[in-house]
């Protein structure tokens, strides 16, 4: 949230953007807060917490993720939502922005509690979300399946079919093909792109990602596929690193095999040493404020691409702007 609010106030300054939209731009307009019951298989009842941040809604109804993570709070939630609207409003999309999330560690639910929770947070949310009002779509934690659950559930709530409740759902019940690879697929034009006009011939370019979800798994690929070559990849076990390149075709995301990527590894370093390694194109694709002022002014990379959610902090930034390293930030990647 501060981050996201340092952010508004430097554009600000840049465009004499009046004091008191200003002002207004850096509070929600609503934050929701909802408690979840929820029944575990072995049946016991565990109460957690849910968030649903709506920013602005001044170019469209609110729009924005849901993620299900152990760190997400209500202040994470703001400064996502207000990245959405500055995101909508730069794509010329008819939207504004939110953000939200549930406090919980995914990995310990069982799919049959996932969709227990996904059903209860329609069920709370019901009055604040809605194709017209707030349309939630998938983040971290969650997935196409996700989605389907809260749209099912909002729709008989609603008592008929609603699909435009949410995005990112599967296909077969009106979802866009293409849309999980969308973010990944972006971020690695954004790269070649980027290459081009510094002068960094894309072809043998040395690119290391942080994270091998959806967005850093389908990058690498792709940048792989277009001749770059990528020497690092890493996720919460550690970097898989190869100087002559991975093969990363065969490495499987974190969907397809979680937290697999060091077992593919001819050589393994610590989750930190990703930031070492001297590179053309580093891709943090994980989560956020992970370039700081503790590792920004030992970085090795020539170009940062933001594949991840606010990944460098305001004071990184800085460090990084006094270094000449062009930043290209997540809300064009």
């Amino acid at each position: 949230m501060e981050t996201a609010r340092q952010q508004l106030e430097q554009a600000a300054a840049h465009i004499d953007l009046n004091q008191g939209i200003a002002e207004r731009l850096k509070h929600p307009r609503h934050v929701h807060r909802v408690s979840l019951p929820l029944e575990r298989d072995n049946g016991e009842l565990e109460v957690l917490t849910g968030y649903r941040v709506q920013h602005d809604s001044v170019r469209g109804p609110y729009k924005g993720g849901l993620r299900y993570h152990p760190e997400v709070s209500e202040a994470e939630c703001t400064g996502l939502a207000m990245w959405m609207t500055w995101k909508t409003a730069v794509m010329d999309l008819p939207f504004g922005g939110a953000k939200g999330g549930v406090v919980v560690n995914p990995k310990s639910l069982s799919e049959g509690e996932k969709e227990r929770l996904t059903r209860r947070l329609a069920q709370e949310l019901r009055e604040s979300i809605g194709p017209l009002q707030d349309i939630p779509a998938p983040d971290m934690g969650t997935d196409a399946q996700t989605m389907g659950w809260l749209m099912d559930a909002y729709s008989m709530q609603q008592g008929e079919t609603s699909p435009g409740v949410v995005t990112g759902k599967p296909p077969v019940i009106g979802g866009s093909y293409g849309r999980e690879e969308a973010p990944g697929r972006s971020v690695a034009i954004i790269t070649r792109e980027v290459c081009d006009y510094y002068n960094h011939p894309l072809e043998g370019a040395t690119v290391a990602v942080q994270g091998f979800g959806s967005v850093g798994a389908n990058a690498a690929r792709l940048l792989d596929s277009w001749g770059a070559t990528v020497i690092a990849v890493s996720d919460v076990n550690g970097v898989a690193y190869d100087g002559d390149g991975i093969d990363v075709q065969r490495i499987p995301s974190h969907d397809e095999e979680p937290e697999s990527v060091t077992k593919y590894a001819n050589e393994v370093l610590s989750a930190a040493k990703l930031f070492e390694i001297d590179v053309d194109v580093l891709i943090p694709a994980a989560v956020g404020n992970v370039i700081t002022q503790d590792n920004a002014d030992t970085l090795q990379a020539d170009i940062i691409v933001e594949g991840a959610n606010g990944p460098t902090t305001s004071i990184g930034d800085e460090i990084l702007r006094e270094r000449n390293i062009p930043v290209i930030p997540d809300i064009l990647a």
